[in-house]
């Protein structure tokens, strides 16, 4: 992911990165990580194992969706616009971004799908969704549909964020060829037009009403950093420690107002949840560096930079991880020593290895393959080699 934060310009002819984002990036997702590692040191308190961690009251953990949803609107908006008005550039851009999401997210899915297919008991009101092949086929395709229990989610419940994701990087896209401020214009426009539509029309589809939910305009938050970065916005140190306050301040009292009720709907998330976000990614958009100067910054920050490379493993693969070392305390007697806060811990440090091995092993290749295999520059040589004449008394590379 750390391409996806490079500047589009370099320094001495390397790419600069925007490192502060990339901690950001991590922050957000250990922050969803721990809030469902409360759900499940809950869990093991309800099976008589120590006592749940208390309401949250310190920040919303779950606000870590909304801190990724202002951080993807900056950064798509910032390398993609780019491609702007160029030939190919919708395509390019689309391949990228398929490249990125899609090959971890169907793997996590399938794997999912077969621990689905083996014990459907587990899985409660998603079980539902296994007799049901259009249901599985847009839970691949990043199409909204509701459960039987009128939640909207796709078989693998974290992909609800995708689809968000994926319906932001089509707007995006279809106003790539508006020229560079034209598409910002096009996306911020029709992401708040669309906003007005779900608040103004009752009634409306399950795609229609989910696309039109106000968080949506988080991303509208980060594109318009994006904007005002491309214009010049750099903030100073001063700035950028009286923004991290306030987003820090906000967050705090964003768990005050909402605490014990796990969430919040309609204009209050973007409200109290999405403006502190927007606030903490305005103060990590100072300083730039090169890779040769990320390696050489303290090795915590050089942890959290690395961590926000493989930030998507780790929100894709917790869930996983986390249930392995709550059932590994279970069988091993441990979790009575632990709970609540041991217990919790060692589930996020269980997350975060299992992260890094994916990132590494699996996203990452598959990624460079898959990039490779989709961009329409890249096709285009492997048609312009296959259609080539063989030379005499040779082969055609």
């Amino acid at each position: 992911m750390r391409a996806l934060l490079a500047g589009c310009g370099a320094r001495h002819g390397r790419p600069v990165i925007f490192f502060l984002l990339q901690v950001l990036r991590a922050a957000a997702a250990l922050m969803v990580v721990w809030h469902h590692a409360r759900h499940e040191a809950g869990l093991l308190a309800e099976r008589g194992f120590g006592q749940a961690p208390a309401p949250e009251t310190l920040v919303p953990w779950w606000g870590g969706v909304d801190l990724f949803f202002v951080i993807s609107g900056f950064v798509i908006v910032h390398t993609g616009v780019r491609l702007a008005g160029r030939p190919g550039g919708r395509a390019r851009f689309l391949a990228h971004r398929i490249a990125r999401v899609v090959p971890l997210y169907w793997l996590v899915s399938l794997v999912f799908l077969a621990l689905a297919l083996a014990r459907p008991d587990l899985l409660g009101d998603a079980a539902a969704l296994l007799g049901d092949p259009a249901a599985l086929v847009a839970s691949f395709l990043f199409w909204p549909l509701a459960r039987p229990d009128g939640t909207v989610q796709p078989l693998y419940g974290l992909g609800w964020t995708l689809n968000y994701e994926a319906f932001f990087y089509a707007v995006f896209a279809a106003g790539l060829g508006f020229g560079r401020r034209g598409a910002v214009a096009w996306l911020c426009g029709g992401l708040m037009l669309l906003v007005a539509v779900g608040a103004l029309v009752p009634g409306l589809p399950v795609p229609l009403r989910f696309w039109t939910d106000p968080i949506v305009l988080e991303f509208v938050a980060g594109a318009g950093l994006a904007l005002a970065y491309r214009e010049g916005f750099r903030p100073g140190l001063p700035l950028r420690v009286g923004l991290t306050v306030l987003g820090g301040v906000g967050l705090v009292l964003a768990a005050r107002v909402l605490a014990g009720q796990g969430g919040a709907d309609g204009f209050l998330r973007p409200l109290l949840v999405g403006g502190p976000a927007a606030l903490l990614v305005a103060a990590a958009l100072g300083p730039t560096r090169d890779a040769a100067q990320v390696a050489r910054l303290p090795v915590p920050v050089r942890g959290l930079v690395g961590l926000g490379d493989a930030s998507y493993a780790l929100y894709l693969v917790h869930p996983f991880a986390l249930r392995l070392v709550r059932e590994g305390l279970l069988r091993l007697g441990l979790a009575p020593a632990v709970q609540p806060w041991g217990s919790m811990v060692l589930m996020l440090a269980g997350s975060v290895a299992a992260a890094l091995v994916v990132h590494r092993l699996v996203e990452a290749p598959l990624t460079r393959i898959l990039r490779a295999r989709l961009d329409p520059r890249g096709l285009q040589n492997r048609v312009r080699a296959a259609l080539a004449p063989v030379p005499p008394g040779g082969r055609a590379d």
